[in-house]
């Protein structure tokens, strides 16, 4: 809602108008502070929410945002497996066959908000992850199209951080879980 007021303010030329547009930006940015702060307490106030959010945190690319909808939104990470978790956040790749037809493998379903959550620090990820870098560039390497490769990261960093959370260990870089 804060972008569209800012939309709103950037093709608006009354003045009084402009006023009130400004008045309903910064109520949504002190509301949307509010609602931080108050997910920062509700981690805090939660033992294994707190530990939760010290290892995920502990992987390069991975910022309060991303902790916060993995913590609310996925409770399930760290108790299911590697397969279970994937296709529960819908990156894992399912057949579309039928008879005799083989078709294209594609991910969906699952949890999108997960899915939305993931993307942008998947970007961040390759670029600055080591493992996920190489596992990206691998992909690309061998001619899968960007989007897959950054699909197939998504599953590989959701991966990662379900067996740091099983396991109860922050990220070392030296280690590689494949």
């Amino acid at each position: 809602m804060i972008v569209q007021e800012k939309n709103r303010l950037g093709a608006t030329i009354d003045r009084d108008l402009c006023k009130m547009i400004g008045q309903a930006i910064r109520l949504y940015e002190r509301q949307l502070e509010t609602l931080r702060q108050k997910q920062q307490q509700l981690i805090e106030e939660d033992e294994q929410a707190q530990a939760k959010a010290r290892i995920i945190t502990s992987v390069p690319g991975l910022g309060p945002a991303t902790v916060s909808v993995l913590i609310a939104e996925l409770p399930e990470l760290g108790t299911l497996n590697r397969q279970q978790i994937a296709r529960l956040v819908g990156v894992a790749p399912t057949n579309r066959d039928s008879g005799t037809l083989r078709g294209k493998r594609t991910t969906g379903g699952g949890r999108a908000e997960i899915r939305t959550a993931l993307f942008m620090p998947t970007i961040v990820a390759k670029q600055y992850n080591p493992t996920i870098k190489a596992f990206y560039d691998r992909l690309v390497a061998a001619g899968k199209p960007k989007m897959v490769a950054l699909i197939a990261c998504m599953r590989k960093l959701l991966t990662i951080l379900n067996v740091m959370i099983r396991d109860g260990k922050s990220w070392n870089q030296t280690t590689q879980i494949t």
